[in-house]
């Protein structure tokens, strides 16, 4: 199933991206929420915009820099909208008491809750120009976590290879966020780019994937502004996917 993140259109409302990707074909919604946008964190609203464009809120991606409060907040939205994936962001090397939690409470929820909670990789950023800036961002502590969403440009950013980052942990792919590099710009789209997305997806396709393909692309990329152009570039990232995956 293909999914378009709303972060690849954070500029238009969410009434608008919902009937931007029910024009393109797609199978569902990924919500990004944010703490700035009360929109996104409305559950009871989310669901009206599902129910009046027909399509699902296939999973919901926690706010960024969160906190025990957001992450819980986050899972009752999903259990409301009945959303079967929550991604979490890693949290910052600082914070020690929400890496805690997120160890410790992670798979308590998932089992409670009956909901995937999947950490997902980032970047190579740095604090203090040498700690890296996330903790649990590394493959051993993805693996710890139990279940993991892959950012294909995340990958590259931290000059990963992203079919090997895969393989370490292909058994724990739930979620996949999928964009491309081009012109060493990353979030690109999927169709245009240096990394190996067909080998990537036919390497999932062929491993028994279940998850969902979760477009999040730099909204430019989308040429945002111009409603038919992006139309037109979700459709091709769309049938990007499906040529390799079904």
């Amino acid at each position: 199933m293909i999914a378009l993140h709303t972060s690849s259109l954070h500029r238009y409302g969410l009434n608008r991206i919902f009937e931007f990707a029910k024009e393109a074909n797609y199978d569902g919604i990924e919500i990004a929420v944010d703490k700035n946008d009360f929109d996104t964190q409305n559950a009871e609203y989310i669901k009206k915009l599902s129910e009046q464009h027909d399509l699902p809120v296939l999973a919901l991606h926690a706010p960024e820099n969160g906190s025990q409060k957001s992450v819980e907040h986050v899972i009752s939205m999903a259990v409301f909208l009945e959303c079967p994936v929550v991604v979490i962001t890693p949290p910052k090397i600082t914070d020690f008491s929400f890496t805690r939690w997120l160890k410790k409470e992670a798979p308590l929820l998932r089992r409670k809750k009956g909901i995937q909670i999947a950490l997902i990789n980032t970047g190579g950023e740095t604090f203090l120009g040498f700690l890296p800036s996330r903790a649990m961002n590394n493959i051993t502590d993805l693996k710890n976590f139990g279940m993991v969403a892959i950012d294909t440009s995340a990958t590259a950013a931290k000059k990963t290879d992203l079919l090997r980052f895969y393989e370490h942990l292909k058994k724990l792919v739930v979620h996949v966020h999928l964009s491309n590099v081009r012109h060493h710009k990353d979030y690109s789209l999927p169709n245009e780019g240096v990394l190996p997305l067909e080998s990537f997806i036919k390497k999932l396709k062929s491993n028994g994937y279940q998850g969902v393909f979760s477009i999040r692309v730099r909204p430019a990329e989308l040429m945002e502004g111009d409603d038919d152009k992006v139309v037109k570039s979700l459709k091709k990232a769309k049938d990007f996917v499906d040529s390799y995956f079904n």
